[in-house]
This record gives structure tokens, sequence and C-alpha cells, in this order.
């Protein structure tokens, strides 16, 4: 089943996520006969738990001996009221998809 998840921004705004339910967060109005949950960490906050992973895989294709001109990385991100962003995976595990690119140098 799934819920909306409110999350409070830096700026002082919401964002409000649709998750799958989880148990043991706190449930509060929503104004408009709607229910939703409270996340406990700011979306920042939430969304920059994924942050070492993407910048290690950054730096790792950086690092290449022949690097390339531009790095690309794709993946799914999942948000939780509780635990935040954490990136997405199927059964047990994590997908990534990475392009690099490299363009001849000019003649």
């Amino acid at each position: 089943m799934r819920e909306l998840v409110e999350f409070r921004s830096a700026d002082g705004g919401t964002v409000l996520v649709e998750v799958e339910e989880g148990p043991g967060v706190v449930t509060r109005g929503g104004g408009r006969g709607e229910v939703f949950k409270q996340a406990q960490q700011t979306f920042e906050e939430a969304v920059s738990r994924i942050q070492p992973a993407v910048q290690g895989v950054i730096n790792q294709m950086l690092s290449l001996t022949h690097r390339p001109d531009e790095v690309c990385v794709e993946f799914g991100l999942d948000l939780h009221a509780q635990a935040g962003a954490f990136i997405a995976a199927a059964g047990a595990t994590a997908n990534f998809t990475v392009t690099l690119t490299w363009r001849a140098a000019p003649t």
C-alpha cells in the first residue's frame, strides 16, 4: 500500500512523496481530508544519504586512465519516512546505469 510522507525542506517548505507504507511513523492531518506521515528528517538530509555512493561511482569513472569527457550515472532512488533516501534495489543488488562518453580530439 502506498501513502504520502511529508518531508520538510531546508527553506521551510515541504515536499510530499508517495512511498510504500511502513510502520512506526507519526501520522498527522494534511488538510482537505488528507492524512499523511511526517518524515523524521528534511528532504535534503534524506537525499544527502546517497551522495557518498554517487560521488564514489563518479570518482572511480573519472580516475580511469583514459578519462571520459562525460560521465552519466542513473539509479533508482527510494525515500522512506524514517530511513531517508537509499538506492533502489531489485532483489539483493542495486542497479546503476553508467554512461561514459569520449569525444575525439580536435584535428
